[in-house]
């Protein structure tokens, strides 16, 4: 049985965006967000830095990828039966795998979030791809809501912008593909889930507020999609898949259908060589948390 309406699905194929409300009950925030808070607060105990000594990119919220692999509470949110569902349903998908899921906190006053595509980023041959994107207290405009680019996701665009570097990237809003569309910014209450597909642009504003901005995002594919380039990305050069071969490991597992709603084992352990590619607290732990 579906989960989904016809006309929320619809939505999602036309404007490359849709909020579902009522995913999450508000035990779940609760619980969850509480969970997270403790993952990106352990990984983030190294990092002394102040919001202004961090780059660009990083003033626009402290990432954590991964986190179900060394935090094991926050593994049931990530592998969420009625979040990867509705992927699926969007997708149009009889399962769908894990790309990789990832905080994305915004502390108070931190930088907005540039225009850019997510797939671009991303060696997948096929563009089945959908974010789940869960505020625990909602966001708003104040804080840091996101704004996508309506019907961009089959404007035919895929454009890699670097939104990593130290100057400021191009403006893709501004793209002649785009022109006449203007980025709508939603506010997502609590309890509801953003979906936005992996070619829509989106963006976020800055928060304005004295309070961070708590997002856990997860990132889906088909099942059967491939690996599409050489360019690296930890989810399919850390179990070795190569270019052509379908993307399954440990580390991508089955998000949705999963039998009995079980959780994926703990995946192989981060090699040490792949641990400094990115700024503290960004990778999963060395030392898995078993809590």
């Amino acid at each position: 049985m579906g989960l989904l309406s016809k006309d929320t699905i619809e939505a999602f194929q036309r404007d490359g965006y849709v909020v579902i409300d009522g995913l999450l009950t508000t035990d779940e925030l609760d619980h969850f967000g509480n969970a997270v808070d403790m993952a990106v607060a352990k990984r983030a105990i190294d990092d002394g830095r102040s919001l202004q000594e961090r780059s660009r990119y990083e003033q626009s919220f402290r990432q954590c990828i991964n986190l179900w692999e060394d935090h094991a509470q926050v593994r049931p949110l990530t592998f969420h039966p009625r979040v990867a569902q509705a992927a699926a349903e969007l997708l149009g998908a009889d399962a769908v795998r894990l790309w990789h899921d990832q905080a994305l906190y915004k502390e108070a006053h931190g930088r907005a979030t540039d225009a850019h595509q997510d797939y671009p980023y991303w060696p997948i041959a096929e563009t089945d791809t959908v974010t789940a994107w869960i505020p625990f207290d909602g966001s708003q405009l104040a804080n840091g809501a996101m704004g996508y680019m309506p019907g961009s996701h089959v404007s035919g665009l895929v454009e890699r912008v670097d939104i990593f570097g130290t100057e400021e990237p191009a403006d893709l809003t501004s793209h002649p593909v785009l022109k006449g569309v203007k980025p709508v910014f939603v506010e997502v209450p609590s309890g509801s889930v953003a979906f936005h597909h992996g070619l829509t642009v989106h963006l976020a504003k800055e928060n304005t507020t004295n309070e961070t901005r708590r997002v856990h995002t997860i990132i889906y594919l088909r099942d059967g999609c491939t690996r599409g380039t050489s360019a690296f990305h930890i989810s399919v050069d850390r179990p070795g898949i190569k270019v052509g071969d379908q993307i399954a490991s440990d580390l991508t597992p089955i998000a949705w259908p999963r039998p009995g709603n079980d959780l994926p084992a703990t995946p192989t352990p981060l090699p040490a060589m792949l641990a400094n590619l990115a700024p503290p607290g960004v990778l999963p732990d060395m030392g898995f948390d078993v809590e």
